[in-house]
């Protein structure tokens, strides 16, 4: 009985050892593995974790092996005793040396891929990744092009309104765009608390930390859409972080870079004119997408912990104290500054939207003139 009993646990753990040698086809497909990646660092990666988990595997494999071996032939039943003796010197010295040798022998690629994640030199693009609550700034240094990337999701859909959609929590206002087979160098910031930027395929993910420049780099292999998240406890709403990036062939990233510098260009005239109240509430209630996480979509706050703007002292009293306070925001609270995360018409809307909405009315109407007098 106990024989046929160690013969089965001797097959069960062959048959699992069997179907991890199948990992890279069997396990891809229940899409347990990581994902395909489409840089050579992610490649790098994904062969050196499947290179290790075979080493694993192997090890696993041998020692359990030896050990049902040894239960199964050195039983009582069989007569065997015992061996008398405290320890065995070339015992010790083999069970040190091999695995030494082990460690080594992973130690090699290992150091070798890292060093390569660490190669920024020779980038053909630098981007600066500047990290906020909640939000990405993506800055292309040698262009002078930047610009924020929001959570695109609705807020129905995150209040359970609405169906989760196909991409819930993992799209934005704004992609990071990028050429294919190009290297590009990011450099990594944050502006209020520690964040972290990362996205699977391309096997990049780093830190961005307030007063500090973390950098990486990638190099995308295959067009298309790639997404990932904020992977640092950044705050309440965390989670509502996305990173989703865009890679288009050389050709369309130089010409969406001339739509962008003319877009630009387009913001600044648009700055300096006139807006109607009405073009200015409609511009303010997109705008007040930054504020809902704190003030909530009605304006109402959170009681004890957040603020509401209806009725409050500052959506109804100075204007000059209301457009100071969204700039420069307040010390010692959760309310942060967005004099750099928002432009002039941004500010001059979103206030004129929050005096004029939300349960308020007081009439008045905020021009990004006004707002720039300020800065």
């Amino acid at each position: 009985m106990l024989s046929s009993r160690i013969i089965t646990a001797v097959i069960t753990v062959l048959s699992v050892a069997a179907i991890g040698l199948l990992a890279d086809v069997a396990v891809a497909a229940w899409g347990l593995n990581l994902p395909t990646p489409v840089s050579p660092i992610g490649r790098d990666i994904l062969e050196l974790h499947n290179l290790i988990l075979l080493i694993c595997l192997i090890i696993f494999v041998v020692v359990f092996s030896f050990m049902f071996y040894s239960l199964y032939a050195h039983r009582k039943s069989k007569g065997y005793q015992a061996a008398q003796f405290s320890h065995s010197t070339t015992a010790e010295v083999v069970w040190t040396i091999i695995p030494f040798l082990i460690l080594v022998g992973m130690a090699i690629p290992s150091t070798a891929t890292l060093i390569n994640m660490e190669d920024t030199s020779k980038a053909d693009l630098t981007i600066k990744i500047t990290g906020y609550q909640w939000k990405w700034r993506y800055e292309y240094l040698e262009h002078d092009v930047g610009f924020y990337s929001n959570l695109a999701t609705p807020r129905a859909q995150i209040e359970g309104i609405e169906p989760k959609g196909a991409n819930y929590l993992l799209e934005v206002d704004k992609p990071l765009v990028v050429p294919t087979n190009k290297k590009i160098r990011f450099l990594l910031t944050a502006n209020d608390v520690i964040h972290s930027w990362w996205i699977p395929q391309f096997g990049a993910k780093k830190d961005a930390i307030p007063g500090y420049i973390n950098e990486m780099w990638t190099l995308v292999e295959k067009p298309g859409t790639y997404r990932g998240q904020c992977t640092e406890l950044c705050g309440k709403d965390h989670g509502f972080m996305p990173v989703v990036v865009e890679a288009k062939s050389p050709e369309q990233f130089e010409a969406w870079l001339a739509s962008e510098k003319q877009g630009q260009a387009k913001d600044t005239a648009d700055a300096a004119r006139e807006w109607s109240k009405d073009e200015l509430l409609a511009h303010g209630e997109k705008v007040y997408a930054n504020c809902v996480a704190c003030h909530g979509a009605d304006g109402k706050g959170v009681p004890g912990a957040f603020p509401a703007i209806t009725g409050s002292p500052v959506a109804t009293g100075p204007v000059t104290a209301h457009v100071g306070l969204v700039m420069n925001g307040k010390s010692g609270t959760a309310m942060q500054a967005f004099m750099n995360q928002l432009s002039d018409l941004d500010i001059a809307a979103v206030v004129t939207y929050q005096r004029n909405a939300l349960g308020n009315n007081t009439g008045d109407i905020v021009q990004p003139a006004q707002v720039n007098s300020v800065r």
